[in-house]
């Protein structure tokens, strides 16, 4: 067995899983001595979930693929699963089935010992009750609670948003969506909506969980000896301000505008004399035996009719948007230390996430020598803030030595996620020509093109 006391990391390896759009790490920490694989080899898994494949590959089939290999990689246990937030991009593959095969049961197998998930998941939230006195604590408690519920609620509406905008992609209706619209509208909503409830319910029950914020202690020593977890996120509604404001800001725009829109949606069904199932409440129509009138609109009100529908694509399109900064500004920020090594895993963080940890001189010294940086949000343009790649003190012009160069790893595919006519590209194209002239930038879409499973990053 290791001496915890002893024994630190003499390397580690990075396997980015070709997940397409999603995230999934293995993080394999090497000890020089020990009896067998188990003690010579620690691993964590840092997210596994996906919304999408390159064009000819099947995604349970890949998804299966690549949890066996986790399996195989950790020779059946894994020290620590880490779930940054429950995007369905960075948590599917955590779902479970009836029949007990799923590629969650894979993962449950591997009995991580610790869960790490942001305190937003934290279900002794759903319990707690708003309380008069104004202690400090409890005021605390009552905000996060809120924040809790409001994020739930969110979540439920993103399963109402995604049934309405497969009923307007429908045939009769594409006409007032363009294709495009109804791909961003689509996406979104399905990627918060988390129809797999069961990966939620699994993550839980896994291993002994860890709800995280900014500052939490992890003290892994007796199954990472020799590692450092730093949480640097997401701050607590206490520690950061901002995040308080930006909540009241987006929770109200967030359900005036779906009120809006949603007797929008409404009234224009009545108008055209239908009434379909009311994706709110689940309610079909009163009289669904019933025979309908169909009539035709004259031709100056059907342009009227389109528009209308069309903003309602707009609206939608809105509320899944804020929905999706809302959830990746609740992502785990971690950075591991060993060796003199730092290695920092944002998940999708955003600006507001960051705008904590970033003030603080103690975190910013932390960070002046990150060696790998795993590129937040799939290279997304407000997920690496100008003031956080700043900070990276190895950043080197293109003459400098390879080995004192960052190494920065993004899990992508190009397409899925925003557009180059309005410079929201995923992953961005000035980004990246960023991270490739100033870092040693690798990318998931490599292995795409050379049709592999994942690529290995060392770090020496």
């Amino acid at each position: 067995m290791l001496d915890e006391t002893e024994i630190e990391p003499i390397g580690a390896t990075i396997r980015a899983y070709q997940v397409g759009f999603g995230d999934c790490f293995l993080l394999t920490f090497k000890y020089p001595n020990g009896e067998n694989k188990s003690d010579r080899e620690r691993h964590v898994l840092i997210d596994f979930g996906s919304t999408g494949m390159p064009l000819g590959v099947d995604s349970a089939d890949q998804m299966m693929k690549v949890a066996e290999d986790i399996s195989h990689r950790c020779h059946g246990k894994l020290q620590i699963v880490v779930a940054t937030h429950r995007h369905k991009d960075h948590i599917s593959g955590f779902s479970t089935k009836k029949d007990g095969k799923g590629t969650g049961e894979i993962i449950a197998a591997l009995h991580p010992d610790l869960v790490i998930q942001p305190w937003t998941e934290d279900p002794a939230l759903e319990d707690s009750e708003l309380k008069e006195d104004s202690n400090e604590q409890q005021t605390g408690q009552a905000l996060s609670a809120q924040y809790f519920s409001s994020l739930k609620h969110m979540n439920n509406l993103a399963n109402t948003i995604t049934m309405e905008i497969a009923h307007l992609r429908s045939e009769k209706f594409m006409k007032a969506l363009s294709e495009e619209l109804a791909d961003q509208i689509g996406f979104l909503s399905e990627d918060n909506s988390l129809p797999n409830r069961s990966a939620v319910a699994n993550l839980a029950s896994m291993g002994k969980n860890h709800y995280v914020s900014y500052g939490s202690k992890l003290d892994v020593s007796h199954i990472l000896p020799g590692v450092k977890i730093h949480v640097l996120g997401p701050p607590t509604l206490e520690q950061h301000a901002a995040i308080k404001q930006q909540k009241s800001k987006d929770e109200n725009e967030f359900w005036m505008l779906q009120g809006a829109a949603a007797r929008t949606f409404w009234k224009l069904q009545a108008a055209s004399g239908e009434l379909i199932t009311d994706f709110t409440s689940g309610n079909s129509r009163l009289f669904p035996d019933a025979d309908i009138f169909q009539h035709f609109f004259p031709s100056h009100d059907r342009w009227f009719i389109r528009q209308l529908r069309s903003l309602r694509g707009e609206q939608l399109l809105s509320l899944v948007r804020i929905l999706d900064r809302a959830m990746n500004n609740t992502s785990v920020i971690l950075l591991f230390e060993f060796a003199g090594k730092k290695l920092l895993f944002p998940g999708d963080a955003q600006i507001e996430n960051w705008e904590y940890a970033l003030t603080d001189k103690q975190t910013a010294e932390l960070l002046k020598d990150v060696c790998v940086y795993k590129v937040g949000h799939h290279g997304s343009r407000n997920a690496t803030p100008k003031s956080l790649w700043k900070q990276f003190g190895r950043k080197k012009e293109k003459e400098k030595g390879e080995g004192d160069r960052l190494v920065t790893i993004n899990s992508t595919m190009k397409g899925k996620h925003g557009h180059n006519k309005n410079n929201t590209e995923v992953p961005r194209t000035s980004l990246v020509e960023e991270l490739t002239t100033l870092s040693n930038y690798r990318t998931t879409e490599e292995a795409a093109k050379a049709k592999k499973l994942y690529l290995d990053i060392q770090i020496a």
